[in-house]
C-alpha cells in the first residue's frame, strides 16, 4: 500500500458528474474569498480617495479572475474529495495571506515592500496549486492538455509581473512616477488574465455540470451581499453607539434595500439563467458560463463593495451623536451607494441580456432614477437619502412582481416542478435505507 503514495492514502481525485451540486468544501473555501472582500473594503474605507477606489478595483478584479480558475477547476474534480481537500488547504492558506496583505499593497512604494512581496507570493501560491490540481485532471485528455498550454502565458505574465510590481517602484526615485508603474503593473495583469479568457476561446473547455456552475457564483454573490452587512454593521460603528431610533432605521433600511437587490437577481433572473445553462450544450454553454458568470459576475461584485463603502460612510454619520438628524451627508457617500447599487444593477442586467436575450425596462428605470436622485440625496440628510435610495429599489421589485406577474409564475412554477421531481428522486433512492436486507446467507 505505500507505493502507491499519500494521494492514495487519502483517496484519489474525484470528477464532477454532470448533477453534481456544491460540496461543503467549497462553501468552506469560499468564506475566504469573501474574507478578501471584506479586507478589499477597509482597507479602503480608511481613505476613501479616487486612488483607494482604483487601487480596490484593480486587487479585486485580480482577486476575482483567481475565484474564476478556482470555479472552471471545480467544474472537473469535487473539491472535497480524496487528497484534494489537503491540497486546497495549502491555496487557501495562500489565499487568506493574500488578503491579509492586500492594505498593504498599494502603500508608499519607495517605503516597506513586504506587503506587496507577500501579496505576489501569495498569490503566486494560490495559482500554482489550481495548475497543479488542473494538470493532474487532465492529464489523460491531450486536448485539454493543450488548451490549458494556451492559458501558460497568463499564468506566468501575472504572478512575474505582480512580483515586478513589488520589486520595481522601490527602486524608482519619484512617489508619483513609481505609484504610477505600480499601478499600471497591476493594470497589465488585470488586460492579461481578462483578455486570455476572451482569445483562447471555448474549445477543449467543458462545463459538466451547469447546475454546479451557477450554484457556485449564485452562492459567492449571495456570501458577498451578506458581507456588505456585515461591513455596514462594522464599519459603521453601530456596534460600539447606544440605539437610537436614527440608527435603528438607517439599519432596517439597509436591510430593506440589499434584500431588494438579492430579490432582483434571485427571484427571477438567475433561476431562469441557470435553465438557459443546462439548455445550452458545448461550446455555446462554456461561452455563456465564461461571459455571464466569469465576466459579468465582477461589475455586480463591484457594486455591491462601492455601495456597502457608502452605506457605511452615510450610517456612521446618522449612528454618530455629535453629528445632527438633519445634516446632510458629506462627502464620497451618497455617490458610492447609489453608484454602486447602478453599477450592481448593470451588471445585472448586462448578466440578463446574455443569458436570456431580454432586458427588463424596470432595470432601466431604476438606474436612471438613482443617476437623476444623486444631487438630491446629497442635500437631504442621510437617513433620507437611504430611505430614496430603499424606495427606488424596493419601488423596482414591487413593479416586477405586478408587471411580470404571469411570467413570473410560470417560472416559478418550473422551477418548483423541478425540484419536486429532484426530491422525489432522491427519496426513492434512499428509500432502499429503510428496506429489508436480504436474507444472504440463506442456504450457506
Amino acid at each position: 500500500m505505500s507505493g502507491y503514495g499519500w494521494r492514495w492514502r487519502l483517496g484519489p481525485a474525484v470528477p464532477v458528474a454532470p448533477g453534481a451540486r456544491v460540496d461543503r468544501f467549497e462553501i468552506f473555501f469560499d468564506l475566504v474569498f469573501v474574507f478578501s472582500f471584506f479586507i478589499i473594503t477597509r482597507a479602503t474605507a480608511l481613505q476613501v480617495t479616487g486612488g483607494a477606489l482604483l487601487h480596490a478595483l484593480l486587487v479585486l478584479a485580480v482577486l476575482w479572475w483567481s475565484w474564476v480558475v478556482h470555479s472552471v477547476v471545480a467544474t472537473r474534480v469535487r473539491l472535497g474529495e480524496g487528497f484534494v481537500p489537503v491540497l486546497m488547504t495549502v491555496g487557501m492558506a495562500a489565499l487568506f495571506t493574500f488578503a491579509l496583505s492586500l492594505p498593504n499593497a498599494f502603500r508608499d512604494p519607495r517605503g516597506n515592500a513586504a506587503g506587496p512581496i507577500v501579496a505576489a507570493l501569495s498569490y503566486t501560491v494560490l495559482r500554482m496549486v489550481h495548475l497543479l490540481l488542473y494538470l493532474h485532471v487532465v492529464r489523460d485528455s491531450p486536448n485539454e492538455r493543450r488548451q490549458l498550454v494556451r492559458f501558460a502565458p497568463e499564468v506566468i505574465g501575472s504572478t512575474a509581473l505582480l512580483l515586478v510590481a513589488a520589486l520595481v517602484p522601490p527602486k524608482i526615485d519619484g512617489l508619483t512616477s513609481a505609484a504610477a508603474v505600480r499601478d499600471g503593473l497591476w493594470a497589465t495583469v488585470v488586460v492579461l488574465q481578462y483578455s486570455t479568457g476572451l482569445i483562447a476561446g471555448t474549445w477543449g473547455w467543458g462545463v459538466a455540470s451547469a447546475e454546479h456552475w451557477t450554484e457556485r457564483y449564485d452562492l459567492i454573490l449571495i456570501i458577498a451581499l451578506g458581507e456588505s452587512v456585515i461591513s455596514v454593521g462594522v464599519g459603521s460603528n453601530l456596534l460600539g453607539q447606544p440605539p437610537t431610533w436614527p440608527a435603528v432605521a438607517a439599519a432596517v433600511l439597509g436591510i430593506f434595500f440589499t434584500a431588494a437587490l438579492w430579490w432582483a437577481h434571485y427571484d427571477m433572473v438567475g433561476p431562469a439563467a441557470r435553465i438557459a445553462l443546462h439548455a445550452a450544450e458545448d461550446g455555446p454553454r462554456v461561452a455563456m458560463a465564461r461571459d455571464a458568470y466569469a465576466y459579468l459576475f465582477l461589475p455586480m461584485i463591484a457594486g455591491i463593495i462601492l455601495f456597502a463603502l457608502g452605506a457605511e460612510m452615510i450610517v456612521h454619520g446618522i449612528a454618530d451623536p455629535n453629528v445632527p438628524p438633519s445634516e446632510p451627508a458629506h462627502g464620497p457617500g451618497v455617490p458610492l451607494l447609489f453608484g454602486g447599487v447602478a453599477c450592481f444593477l448593470c451588471g445585472n442586467m448586462l448578466f440578463q441580456a446574455r443569458t436570456l436575450r431580454t432586458l427588463s425596462w424596470t432595470r432601466v428605470t431604476a438606474v436612471l432614477l438613482l443617476g437623476a436622485s444623486i444631487p438630491l440625496a446629497e442635500r437631504v440628510p442621510g437617513l433620507a437619502a437611504l430611505g430614496l435610495l430603499t424606495a427606488i429599489t424596493v419601488g423596482m421589485v414591487a413593479a416586477e412582481v405586478v408587471v411580470f406577474d404571469e411570467g413570473r409564475r410560470a417560472l416559478r412554477k418550473l422551477v418548483f416542478e423541478e425540484r419536486a421531481s429532484h426530491e422525489a428522486h432522491e427519496a426513492a433512492w434512499r428509500a432502499r435505507w429503510h428496506e429489508q436486507p436480504d436474507d444472504r446467507d440463506e442456504g450457506e
